[in-house]
Formats: structure tokens, sequence, C-alpha cells
């Protein structure tokens, strides 16, 4: 099941949530040059988690739900245009594990 929240996909796989830029998020950025993970493993909501540098833009994204990143995508690091991939097992941000599930059902639908 995918929901939207801060122009992210959030999509839970098995006991995990895992944090995609939705297309239109893709294409209003432009290629991505820059990529730096901030914050701690345990975030909270609208907690800042990751920096990206565009050629459209500068963007922190805020994480839409709380609970513990266990996974970054820090191959993004060295290859920020992985993030511009249409591929989901390339172009994910974070990977959250002890989330509130009514919090994230009550997010709307992707």
């Amino acid at each position: 099941m995918k929901k939207l929240a801060n122009y992210l996909w959030i999509e839970k796989i098995g006991e995990q949530y895992v944090y995609r830029m939705t297309p239109e998020l893709q294409d209003d950025v432009g290629t991505v040059g820059y990529v730096a993970f901030m914050g701690e493993n345990d975030v909270k909501v609208d907690d800042e988690i990751v920096s990206i540098e565009a050629s459209k833009t500068v963007l922190d994204v805020q994480s839409p739900l709380a609970g513990k990143i266990v996974a970054r995508n820090t191959k993004a690091e060295d290859e920020p245009t992985l993030l511009n991939s249409e591929k989901p097992e390339e172009n994910w941000l974070v990977k959250l594990e002890k989330v509130d599930e009514t919090a994230f059902n009550a997010l709307p639908e992707a």
C-alpha cells in the first residue's frame, strides 16, 4: 500500500516504511547532483532527513512520519542521479520502522 505526503511516496513493505520521491517531485527538482542525509536515526514528524541539490532547486526533505530510520540510500550520496531513476530499488531515500500504523493509515492514498 502506498501513501502520499510531503511529495513523497511512503510504501509499507513488511515492517518497513520506504520513502521515495514522487515522479512529480523528481520532475520539479530536475537532475539531482548532491545528496546528504542528516539527522538522527529516531525521527519525529517534520524532522529533516535528507538534503537534495538538483538542477532546479535545493530541497530539505522532511519526514511525514515519526519512527526509526533503519536504512539510508547512501549509494545516492555517491551517485545522486539514482534518485532520478524510475526503478524503485534505486530511487528510495530512507526506510523506517517503529512507525505508528494509525498515522500511516491517516495519510492520503498515492
